[in-house]
């Protein structure tokens, strides 16, 4: 049996008034540029953060996972793309006497690909996966490394 997602207010409908209606909306609407809607966050697409830096030895990915676990995420690499792939599942058991009022986690599969550089070595590539965040480290080929040249 499916539970319907409906509207909750802390106080009840009876409470609200005009002024916190367009207070919430006014809210609402500042949030939907940074992609956030609140009323439909459960029912999109969703896809996790990724920080990329670089050093002089390759690049690193930095990418948050929170409750995921290391065998919930695939990692490919092929015809030089990284693709980092997952699916966060909604825990639908029903439970007595509990309702959902709002979902507001992002819940479903997800995907990101990265075209890598042909300065990468592919075959160096390691994951590593610890407290909810996944890195990738991309070492670059040697001939591409930063080095310095001495003058004769």
């Amino acid at each position: 049996m499916r539970t319907a997602l409906t509207r909750w207010t802390p106080a009840g409908d009876l409470v609200r008034d005009r002024v916190g209606r367009l207070f919430e909306e006014a809210f609402n609407d500042m949030l939907r540029p940074f992609g956030a809607d609140a009323e439909g966050v459960a029912s999109r697409a969703w896809l996790p953060p990724v920080d990329i830096r670089e050093d002089a030895d390759g690049l690193w990915l930095v990418t948050d996972l929170p409750g995921f676990r290391k065998e919930d995420v695939n990692i490919s690499l092929e015809n030089g793309v990284l693709t980092i792939a997952g699916e966060r599942k909604l825990e639908n058991e029903e439970k007595k006497n509990e309702t959902y009022h709002r979902l507001e986690r992002a819940y479903g599969n997800f995907s990101r690909s990265f075209t890598l550089a042909p300065t990468v070595r592919t075959d160096k590539v390691e994951a590593t996966f610890q407290d909810g965040v996944l890195t990738i480290h991309l070492p670059k080929q040697e001939e591409s490394k930063p080095r310095r040249i001495a003058i004769t």
